[in-house]
C-alpha cells in the first residue's frame, strides 16, 4: 500500500529561498503571492456567527434548506441565474477539497479524461490524478470534442492565475460539446464579483455563468458552478463556500460526501447566509483591491513590466514589457525589492514566462511595493 505520487514536494516549498531573500531588504517583506485574504471580516458576518455558536447537533451534508434558498437567491440576484434549484446547492468546506475530491465523487477511473485549462489553478489535475483518471491540457473545445473518453471538463472564469474571463459563447460551446459526450462541466467562478474592466463591470451582464440561460439553454444537466466567500468577503477562515447546479448530479454527490462526514459547520451556514444577503460589504471590499490594483498597474509599467489579461480577479499577470526572463529571474528581481510573488510555472507549462502578484495585502505595504518599483 502506498500513497498517490502527486510531485517530490509541494510546490510552494520552491519559494522559501525568494522568500527569505525578500525578508532580507531593510523595508521588510511585502508578500503579494498566495493573495489570502487580509482586510476585517465583515462585522454583519460575524454577528451571524456568534448569534448561532450554540450549536450542539451535527448539521447536515446538504446544509439548512435557508442556506440552499439564499445561495439560490444570490444566483438570482447576481449571477443572472433565474431557475437554480435550491435543491442543487451544496455547501462545501471551502471551494479547494471540492475541486480535488470531484472526480473521484463521480467516480471517474484510469479509462476517463479530465479537461483542464493549459493556465490553471493546479488542484483541477490534482484531482483527477487521486482519482487515477487521465488530464488532458486544453483551452480549444476542438481538442476533446466528439472524445468518448471525456467524463469531467473544468472552465474557470475568471481565471486564477490570469485573470481572463471567459464569454458566454465560449461557454455555450464547451456545454454543448460535453452533452453530446454525457461530460460534466464543471466551472470555477469564485472571482466572479471582482471585474475590473468593461464590459465585464457593466451591471447589465457582469462576469458569464455556467447556469445563466444563455449558456445553459435554462437547462442544468450535467452542470455545475463551484463558488467562494473568501474572495469577496475575506472569510478564507470561515472556508465557507458551495458548489450548484444540476440537482440530481448533486444527489449523487450529497450521497457519498455523507459517508465521508463533509459537513459544513451550522454556525459558518449562518454566516454564509448573512454574507450573500449583503452586498454592501462585497462593494466596499471591491473597491479595496481596486485601488490596490490600479497603484499596483501604474507602478509595474512605469518599471518595465507588462499586465496580461487580469480582466477579473484578485491577481496581475505579470512579465517583462521587452518579453525577456522567465517566473524565476522575475522573482529573483521582485525579491531583491523585497517583494514575494508567484511563480507562473505553478499554474502550467506554457506560463513560466509570467509571475502573478496578488492584490491582498494591506494599503500600507501595496504603498511600500508601489514605491520600491518606482525606484
Amino acid at each position: 500500500m502506498g500513497f498517490v505520487q502527486l510531485t517530490d514536494a509541494y510546490p510552494w516549498d520552491a519559494v522559501v529561498p525568494f522568500r527569505d531573500r525578500a525578508r532580507r531588504h531593510p523595508g521588510g517583506l511585502v508578500d503579494l503571492s498566495i493573495g489570502t485574504p487580509v482586510d476585517p471580516t465583515p462585522q454583519v458576518v460575524r454577528d451571524a456567527l456568534t448569534a448561532a455558536a450554540d450549536a450542539p447537533g451535527y448539521p447536515t451534508a446538504h446544509g439548512t434548506p435557508a442556506l440552499r434558498e439564499a445561495v439560490a437567491s444570490w444566483f438570482r440576484e447576481r449571477r443572472g441565474v433565474p431557475d437554480l434549484d435550491p435543491e442543487g446547492v451544496l455547501p462545501t468546506v471551502g471551494s479547494k477539497e471540492l475541486v480535488a475530491t470531484l472526480p473521484s465523487l463521480l467516480g471517474l477511473g484510469p479509462d476517463d479524461i479530465v479537461v483542464v485549462p493549459s493556465v490553471a489553478y493546479p488542484t483541477y489535475a490534482v484531482g483527477a490524478r487521486l482519482a487515477g483518471a487521465q488530464v488532458l491540457v486544453a483551452d480549444d473545445v476542438a481538442a476533446w470534442a466528439g472524445n468518448p473518453a471525456v467524463r469531467l471538463v473544468w472552465v474557470n472564469s475568471p481565471s486564477n492565475p490570469t485573470g481572463a474571463v471567459l464569454g458566454a459563447e465560449h461557454l455555450r460551446g464547451v456545454v454543448t460539446a460535453a452533452r453530446e459526450l454525457g461530460a460534466v462541466v464543471a466551472s470555477d467562478e469564485c472571482y466572479a464579483e471582482l471585474p475590473w474592466v468593461q464590459p465585464w463591470t457593466e451591471p447589465s451582464s457582469g462576469v458569464p455563468c455556467l447556469l445563466q440561460p444563455d449558456v445553459s439553454g435554462a437547462d442544468h444537466t450535467g452542470l455545475l458552478v463551484v463558488y467562494s466567500l473568501s474572495k469577496q468577503s475575506n472569510l478564507a477562515g470561515y472556508r465557507a463556500a458551495f458548489a450548484a447546479g444540476d440537482a440530481a448530479l448533486v444527489h449523487g454527490i450529497l450521497q457519498l460526501r455523507r459517508h465521508m462526514g463533509m459537513m459544513v459547520p451550522a454556525p459558518v451556514q449562518a454566516a454564509t447566509i448573512a454574507a450573500l444577503g449583503d452586498h454592501m460589504h462585497v462593494q466596499q471590499q471591491r473597491g479595496r483591491y481596486l485601488r490596490r490594483r490600479e497603484a499596483l498597474l501604474e507602478a509595474l509599467t512605469g518599471a518595465g513590466y507588462a499586465v496580461d489579461h487580469s480582466e477579473a480577479g484578485l491577481y496581475l499577470w505579470v512579465r517583462p514589457a521587452d518579453g525577456g526572463g522567465d517566473c524565476w529571474s522575475m522573482l529573483s528581481d521582485f525579491a531583491e525589492r523585497g517583494i514575494l510573488v508567484g511563480p507562473g510555472e505553478f499554474y502550467g507549462a506554457v506560463s513560466d514566462d509570467h509571475v502573478r502578484m496578488a492584490l491582498t495585502a494591506p494599503d500600507a505595504q501595496i504603498d511600500q511595493a508601489v514605491d520600491r518599483l518606482a525606484r
